[in-house]
């Protein structure tokens, strides 16, 4: 039987048990794994690691583990300088855009009142999200872990909060996003684009109190949803403001 010390950093011991965390550990093992199948046997998805070492040098995700190897791994928020450097996780995608799982509702809710192109339907079965998540270039996000280790998976991310208000912080903080806030652009109810549309041709639409009070309205490209300022958007408001002040 070989032997291999496993030491995760920071935020991957989310996924280990109690005693395995922050500490190096002696994982036993026949054969010659991948280290790939072998991080993600000891539960951590590969989605989340950004650098391993192995007897301090860098590896990708292909590397056979040997005997008596020692094992370091890295997520994007500890991962040291070190060169040469094999990358595991591809080059951040230039304009995010997601798919979330159906356990997500309302941090898609709220992707999407940020402005951020967001899929979710509470039918959608776990290998129609990976096959979304890998055709369309789209973060996964999910408290799934068994989803994140599909092979065709690569962007991914794994939601820790269980307050949807906290997911979304948490969102925008791993992801970086604060600077790419443009709210009121989508729709919530199907992610469509708003377009300014004129009260005249939505008049049949509208109750009679809006009809009145309100002059400027939206409507959703896909579904044809109609938006107009309200009660509801200034608290939409303020949610923003808030979002955006716990980023600065």
């Amino acid at each position: 039987m070989a032997k291999a010390d496993f030491h995760f950093y920071a935020e991957l011991n989310d996924f280990l048990p109690r005693s395995k965390r922050q500490v190096s550990f002696a994982h036993f093992f026949q054969d010659h794994p991948s280290i790939k199948d072998m991080i993600e046997s000891l539960g951590v998805p590969h989605p989340e690691v950004d650098l391993i070492l192995v007897n301090g040098e860098s590896v990708d995700f292909s590397y056979l583990v040997q005997d008596g190897d020692k094992i370091s791994v890295y997520p994007i928020s500890q991962s040291p300088e070190i060169v040469p450097r094999v990358s595991v996780r591809p080059q951040p995608l230039a304009i995010p855009r997601f798919v979330i799982d159906i356990h997500l509702g309302k941090l898609a809710t709220s992707l999407r009142m940020l402005g951020f192109d967001t899929l979710y339907r509470n039918d959608y079965g776990d290998e129609e999200l990976a096959y979304i998540s890998s055709t369309q270039e789209r973060i996964l996000l999910t408290r799934d872990r068994g989803l994140l280790m599909r092979s065709i998976v690569t962007y991914a991310y794994y939601v820790r909060a269980t307050d949807p208000q906290l997911q979304i912080v948490e969102v925008l903080q791993r992801f970086k996003l604060s600077k790419l806030i443009a709210p009121f652009q989508r729709c919530i109810r199907c992610n469509g684009l708003l377009e300014e549309v004129s009260k005249e041709s939505i008049l049949d639409q509208l109750p009679a109190k809006i009809s009145q009070d309100v002059d400027k309205f939206h409507r959703c490209l896909e579904c044809g949803q109609i938006y107009w300022k309200g009660s509801h958007v200034e608290r939409m408001q303020q949610f923003i403001e808030g979002i955006v002040n716990s980023q600065s």
